[in-house]
């Protein structure tokens, strides 16, 4: 049974009808119960179900990073959520080995905030070193944005990251990384956050030079 709560204009919960009232982070909604499905499996939804988990196998690995990277979206959705989205729409692409992650579209961090310029990503032994020009006074960016570093395995499906390694005025940090990846393939994204307020700078996806 629904009830209604605060008078006809309050929030409603339970059920009525195929209508649920519910709450997420203390705003009322509603949405209607899913119908009965006679065919659950139809092409179309098996591809959005392969959507879903390949986007999935890969987010789970950086999920601490993403809620600051997506803190933006997060008002209404998590940050997770909205990366999900993110990447379902416009990371995913078609292969001989069949769907799979297209890293130069990702963004692990997406927003408003003046993105990097000039970056460039190298090894060192373990480490990954980053460089970028410190565009500060362009656009919004400013000096104390920081830095946030992030290298993905691809043979692993494993991630090290730092959400903040250096301000944007350094112009340069390092990631430490696990020995055992010297001859794996390897992604490197570098983006920035405010910590005047809650802007984020979409991340580059930069090659990695081995040295």
């Amino acid at each position: 049974m629904g009830k209604i709560k605060k008078g006809v204009f309050g929030e409603f919960t339970g059920k009525v009808g195929n209508l649920v009232g519910c709450t997420w982070k203390g705003i009322p909604y509603m949405r209607t119960r899913p119908a009965n499905m006679t065919n659950p499996r139809t092409e179309k939804q098996q591809g959005q179900r392969s959507k879903f988990q390949v986007a999935l196998n890969f987010l789970r690995t950086i999920t601490p990073f993403l809620r600051i990277g997506y803190r933006e979206f997060a008002e209404r959705q998590t940050a997770f959520n909205a990366a999900m989205s993110y990447v379902m729409k416009n990371a995913l692409a078609d292969s001989e080995q069949g769907l799979e992650i297209d890293y130069n579209k990702v963004l692990v961090s997406h927003g408003s905030l003046t993105q990097a310029s000039d970056t460039t990503v190298s090894t060192e032994g373990s480490k990954a070193l980053f460089t970028w020009k410190d565009n500060s006074g362009q656009g919004n960016a400013m000096t104390t944005d920081a830095a946030m570093l992030l290298v993905y395995n691809q043979e692993k499906a494993l991630a090290v990251y730092d959400t903040s390694a250096a301000m944007r005025s350094d112009g340069n940090a390092e990631l430490e990384l696990p020995k055992d990846w010297k001859n794996d393939t390897l992604i490197a994204y570098l983006g920035f956050c405010s910590t005047n307020d809650k802007s984020v700078a979409n991340s580059i996806c930069q090659p990695i030079t081995v040295a």
